[in-house]
């Protein structure tokens, strides 16, 4: 059940468990009760970890030989600095001086190291922060827990974590399937930024009510409802900061999460004072949830109503496809404006061409003339539905064939009535440029002249003209990055295997072996770095 306390009920509880002291509790306290309860839900969440792009990276900061965070501390603050590092919250934790002096470090830091990519963090929350404030306001939660993706993901729908965590909210894939998300080959609805706040909410109100303290809480949404348990077991404590104090008993970032968290509040709750600009509150998006069959071709949903492709997937990032899943519905969010114009093109007959398809793994042998006589399908519609124009195809790879004759003839109609030129214009993903040419372009994106022509419908030696729409289809070689992918750098932990590394992050063991050059047995040791490439 959703917590609902008051927030000067709420904070008093706080201030009433932290003035207690640093305290070990007697066998006969609820420590035990509460250890049993967390056990119940496992171990679901884990620490964020950075995202290869920079302008999306939560960075680690330089730790020193104790565990610190190592920042300059010997440069005076400002006055403006001084107080807003001073100021009260809300949302309020008694600290004592060395929990102090580590929200001093996390101020300066954010406030001076990483300064510009903060500000990044700022603007880029502004559409999501009122959604997000109504639904934990909803839930009864402390408004300032709103904020808490910024120590995520910095407030980025599209992150992925090393560990594989997903999502502005980070959630690992079997927490957030236990929450109602989808995550699969198709959709990964931690990406969804409505959905994915939701399962945050009632998350966060189910540990509270676990731990029933929120320094514990906001320690098990970092590492997991079963670590913090199992150290308060281990410690016989359940105070926050005495588990933080143990050494080896906390991972770094978990025993810095909440001073971490407590220097993002001060510094949000001081903006125009430190010298950021404001957070707009009405920045926000005014959309329409329209549901649609599965099989529908967004490209060309977004094409016909008037929208551009990137536009729709940052409104819509959960997809991983261009297609919607087969066979189930699913919930799409436009503008306003457009609503009208997409809910008539999906009353179109062939605005599902698609449903009917299924996910097929490559095996060793398979060739686009072999699928295509296996599954009665022409190899040009084949290649199409899979925006492909080259004849590659790579063991463990996975592309979309039909699962029945009326899934052939629908999307055989959709795709063989319509010109090469008109279907690169629907999924056109480059705008030509002054100085473009097909050989600069394919030297950019790493494909060939040729298959730039064939995919575009134009001759290997046209002259592009500025402001020309261009398809520059996904490449078949392994391990080559498009503007479609994320790569993530992942090292080996104990315990990992290829098949567990794939499924966290949603891909086959053969890519892995393909992209990271492993020997046929996919021996890999702990310690080793994996190269990964995470669908966007």
């Amino acid at each position: 059940m959703p917590i609902r306390l008051p927030l000067i009920v709420l904070v008093g509880v706080l201030l009433l468990s932290a003035c207690a002291g640093h305290q070990k509790h007697s066998p006969q306290s609820p420590l035990s009760q509460r250890i049993d309860d967390a056990r119940v839900f496992g171990d679901g969440q884990t620490s964020p970890t950075a995202q290869v792009d920079d302008r999306y990276t939560i960075p680690e900061p330089p730790l020193d030989a104790r565990g610190q965070i190592d920042v300059d501390m010997d440069t005076p603050l400002t006055a403006a600095e001084k107080k807003a590092l001073g100021a009260p919250l809300d949302f309020e934790f008694v600290l004592d001086i060395q929990e102090t002096k580590d929200v001093e470090r996390f101020f300066r830091y954010f406030t001076h190291d990483i300064r510009d990519r903060f500000e990044i963090w700022l603007k880029r929350s502004e559409p999501f922060l009122p959604e997000v404030r109504d639904v934990f306001a909803e839930y009864g939660l402390p408004h300032d827990l709103i904020y808490l993706p910024f120590l995520e993901s910095g407030y980025n729908p599209m992150a992925y974590s090393r560990a594989g965590a997903g999502g502005m909210w980070q959630f690992m894939p079997r927490t957030g399937e236990s929450f109602g998300m989808t995550f699969d080959w198709w959709i990964d609805q931690r990406r969804c930024p409505r959905l994915s706040t939701h399962a945050a909410a009632a998350y966060l109100s189910q540990l509270y009510k676990i731990f029933d303290d929120w320094y514990l809480a906001l320690a098990a949404y970092n590492a997991g409802q079963g670590r913090i348990a199992r150290a308060m077991q281990r410690s016989g404590t359940d105070n926050y900061f005495d588990l933080a104090s143990i050494d080896n008993l906390l991972a770094n970032e978990t025993r810095h999460y909440v001073p971490k968290f407590m220097a993002i509040l001060k510094i949000i709750q001081n903006l125009e004072e430190l010298g950021f600009d404001p957070i707009d509150w009405n920045n926000g998006h005014r959309l329409a949830e329209i549901e649609i069959m599965g099989g529908t071709d967004l490209v060309a949903l977004t094409s016909s109503s008037g929208m551009d492709w990137d536009t729709f997937r940052q409104l819509n990032p959960s997809f991983r496809r261009q297609v919607s899943p087969p066979g189930k519905k699913v919930t799409i969010f436009v503008p306003e404006e457009k609503q009208t114009a997409v809910v008539a093109y999906l009353k179109k007959p062939g605005s599902v061409p698609f449903n009917g398809f299924q996910r097929y793994q490559v095996r060793r042998g398979d060739t686009w003339s072999a699928l295509a006589s296996r599954f009665d399908t022409p190899v040009d519609v084949l290649k199409r539905i899979n925006n492909r124009t080259n004849n590659t195809l790579r063991i463990g790879e996975s592309v979309m064939v039909p699962a029945s004759a009326t899934a052939v003839a629908a999307a055989s109609q959709s795709v063989g009535t319509s010109a090469t030129q008109e279907l690169a214009s629907q999924r056109a993903n480059h705008i030509v440029q002054s100085g473009d040419t097909l050989w600069r372009l394919s030297r950019q994106h790493g494909v060939t002249v040729q298959t730039l022509a064939q995919a575009n419908g134009i001759s290997e030696r046209s002259t592009l003209r500025v402001g020309q729409r261009l398809y520059i289809p996904q490449v078949g070689r392994a391990g080559t990055r498009t503007a479609a992918t994320n790569v993530v750098q992942y090292r080996v932990q104990n315990g990992d295997t290829l098949w567990r590394i794939a499924q966290r992050f949603g891909v086959t063991t053969n890519n892995l072996v393909a992209w990271n050059r492993l020997p046929r047995n996919g021996l890999i040791r702990p310690g080793d770095n994996l190269k990964i490439y995470v669908t966007r």
